[in-house]
Parts: C-alpha cells; sequence; structure tokens
C-alpha cells in the first residue's frame, strides 16, 4: 500500500495538487530547517487524517449493509459540485483576484506566507480529495484487502497508503540537500503562481464535465451558475467601501450571494439528472452488438449480460470504468477505443461489456468485490472456452493500460 501511495503522485487526477505543492517546495527552499519539517509533517497529517476518515466512513457504510468502494463520494453530484467550486476558488485566489486569510483560504494563500502550515495541513487534505477518483498500480489490490479484514488492519492499510502520497513532499522537507537544487525564490514567483491557477480551473472544468455525466445538462448547469455566483460574492467583497452603512450593505449582499451559489449544491440532487444511459456515458456503450465495431464500442454492462456472453463460446472482455476516473479515460482513449484495438476485437470475435460506476451500481460493486477491488478501474479478460466447454480462468489486466499490454493478454 505504501508503494500504491507513491505513485499516486504520478496519477493525473492529482496534478493539479502538485503544482499547490510545487510552488511550497519553491518556498521551503528560504525558510530553516525546522519550519520546513513543520510544512512536511503538517501535510503529511492533512492527507493521513483523510484518509482516515475516508476509511471509517466506508466502514460504517459497509456495516449498516450497504456496498461501497474507493471514489465513493464523487458518486454524488453534490460532493462533485462542491470539490469543483473549491478547486476554483483556489484558482480564484492563485490568480489575484483575493486574498482571505482564513484556514481554509490558506490551501493557496498560505503558498506565498512565510509560516502557513495550516496550509499544508489543507493541502494534504486536497491532494486527498482530489486523489479518491484514481486507483493506482498496487494501491487497487491493497484497498480491496483492506475491506476484507478488520477495521484497525483497514486504517493501517489505509495509513500506509497516505504515508505513500505525503512521502516525497516529506523527503524533500527534511532533506536540506534536496532543498537546496530547488530554484531560488523571486519575483518569478508571482508569475509561476497565477499560472498554477491553470490547472485549478482545468481541474474544475472536467468535475462540471462529470456532473453533467452524473446529472445531465441541468446539474452541469447548476454548477456553473454556482461559479458565477461565487465570482461575483468574490467582487463584491473587493468592491466594499472602507466603512460605514456602504460596507454592511455590501457584506449582507455578498453573504447573501454566497448563500444562493451553496443553493445550487443543494439543487444538484434535485436538477432532474437521472443516471446517464450507457450510450451517454465516457465509454461510448452501445446496446446493439451488431454495431460494437463501428464508431461505438462495447455494449452495457449487466450481471446478467455477463452471465449471457459467459455461456457463449466468445471471448469476453470487461470494462469497469467512471466519468469522474481520470485512469480509466485515459486507459480508454489510449489503449481501448483505439483502431488496432478494435480490430483484435473484431479479429477474435471478443465480446465486449463495459460498466459505468459514474453513479452507484449495486451489480458494478458487487463484480469488483468478486475480483477483490473496491474501485475503478478494472480490466478482465474471459479466454473462450477450451475442447472441454470448460474456459481458463479470467485474466485481471493491469490498472494503466497500452495498446501493447491488451494485444500480450488478448493476443
Amino acid at each position: 500500500p505504501f508503494l500504491g501511495g507513491v505513485i499516486l503522485n504520478l496519477m493525473p487526477c492529482v496534478f493539479p495538487v502538485l503544482s499547490i505543492k510545487a510552488l511550497k517546495l519553491v518556498k521551503l527552499s528560504e525558510h530553516d530547517p525546522a519550519l520546513s519539517r513543520g510544512h512536511g509533517l503538517a501535510y503529511t497529517a492533512g492527507i493521513i487524517v483523510s484518509f482516515w476518515v475516508i476509511a471509517g466512513l466506508l466502514i460504517a457504510l459497509q456495516s449498516s449493509g450497504l456496498a461501497f468502494g474507493w471514489g465513493f463520494h464523487l458518486q454524488n453530484p453534490v460532493v462533485v459540485a462542491a470539490l469543483a467550486y473549491l478547486l476554483f476558488v483556489l484558482g480564484l485566489n492563485l490568480a489575484g483576484m483575493f486574498e482571505i486569510a482564513n484556514p481554509f483560504a490558506n490551501t493557496g494563500n498560505a503558498l506565498t506566507q512565510e509560516d502557513g502550515t495550516k496550509g499544508s495541513f489543507f493541502t494534504g487534505v486536497l491532494a486527498t480529495l482530489v486523489a479518491t477518483p484514481c486507483s493506482a498500480p498496487f494501491m487497487a489490490t491493497a484497498i480491496g484487502f483492506a475491506f476484507t479484514q478488520p477495521a484497525i488492519v483497514n486504517l493501517l492499510i489505509f495509513t500506509a497508503l497516505g504515508l505513500g502520497l505525503a512521502a516525497p513532499f516529506l523527503l524533500l522537507a527534511y532533506n536540506p540537500t534536496l532543498q537546496a537544487i530547488m530554484p531560488k525564490p523571486g519575483t518569478w514567483m508571482v508569475r509561476f503562481k497565477e499560472l498554477l491557477a491553470f490547472p485549478m480551473f482545468a481541474s474544475a472544468v472536467w468535475l462540471v464535465w462529470v456532473i453533467a455525466q452524473q446529472s445531465g445538462a441541468n446539474g452541469a448547469g447548476l454548477a456553473l451558475v454556482g461559479m458565477v455566483l461565487i465570482t461575483f460574492a468574490i467582487w463584491l467583497w473587493r468592491a466594499q467601501p472602507a466603512g460605514g452603512s456602504g460596507q454592511v450593505i455590501i457584506r449582507a449582499l455578498t453573504g447573501f450571494v454566497l448563500l444562493l451559489s451553496l443553493g445550487t449544491l443543494a439543487l444538484q440532487n434535485a436538477s432532474g439528472g437521472t443516471k446517464a444511459s450507457p450510450t451517454q456515458t465516457t465509454a461510448s456503450v452501445t446496446k446493439d452488438n451488431d454495431t460494437m465495431y463501428g464508431n461505438d464500442f462495447g455494449r452495457a454492462f449487466s450481471q446478467s449480460a455477463l452471465e449471457a456472453a459467459l455461456y457463449s463460446d466468445r471471448p469476453v472482455f470487461v470494462e469497469m470504468t467512471a466519468a469522474w476516473c481520470i485512469t480509466c479515460k485515459v486507459n480508454h482513449a489510449v489503449a481501448i477505443n483505439i483502431d488496432s484495438t478494435k480490430a483484435l476485437f473484431a479479429e477474435k470475435n471478443i465480446d465486449f461489456l463495459v460498466g459505468d460506476w459514474t453513479n452507484y451500481d449495486a451489480e458494478i460493486t458487487k463484480y469488483l468485490e468478486t475480483y477483490g477491488r473496491n474501485g475503478v478501474p478494472i480490466y478482465v479478460y474471459y479466454g473462450p472456452p477450451g475442447p472441454d466447454g470448460k474456459r481458463p480462468e479470467p485474466q485481471i489486466l493491469p490498472q494503466v493500460l497500452t495498446p501493447g499490454i491488451i494485444k500480450e493478454y488478448l493476443g
């Protein structure tokens, strides 16, 4: 699990927070060793506490008889919208639109402060939040194993994952030699900080797209309205007079606009959106198997569809994905939904089933548990029956795919 946490630093879903960490690492180089270590420990604490909270929620949900997996909170459009708002606000902060000295604003604001260990703690929290859509190599097996064990073992595994995620930053904070090779602080940091706003904005756009998959255009529209309201509230706050009744009125109006933006979160579940049909998901699944090798690729997973497919004499390939899983999206784009893989599937007459876990799906959750997994992606290949009519044992492909890997397993 520790190695899985370390690799998680390299996954695309963690990139926005890596940009925040990069700026803090530069700033650390001008501090004394004790303060650097304090930042490293605060960042690590933020990650580990967040992992404990997520593990505790999963344990509580599963103890109550419900089956949930890694990234379960992103199956709720309210949570996705809240995370989009947070990243959007951090982007505005990094771009220099506002500076507010409160603990959560320190997530971005403390990057240019000389103290700000609270900022490091909340940066760790944010790193965990944006890491949850990913399931790195070694990590999926560890999480799947964790939820078959007692609660104390579960927490130990999640602690190891958190330590792995925090390890690179913590190592730098405790190593003056590594700090010495960092570029020296200077006026260039202002422009660099502003540049780091754009990964935040890009991540917020991605999350709004996820909401569109979960709740349709209404949900995405509400999220965009919320962002406009947040921006307007910040503008009002900046435009307030220094004192007098005008300041009171502007502050009251700012609070009202912020409440309206929070109201868009409350409306997410009531936005009229339902779970996207398979033809609307990231995998572009079609229910018509006759056209699966055309522009659309694959057909919708269900337990009954899988059982029927396995009853035939065709090979079967199962892809489990989600709109909020960036690793899933990259794998699908670069290794699955390409001409060479489509030709391979057609040549071998492979029945391709795609399960969409963007919203909660009990059948997919149960399927993941069958293979000791607690999150996506997962890719399973069922070879054709042999002369005795029996299929070989299913093969689980790596979580990071290339066309060569798919050809190796299916060839």
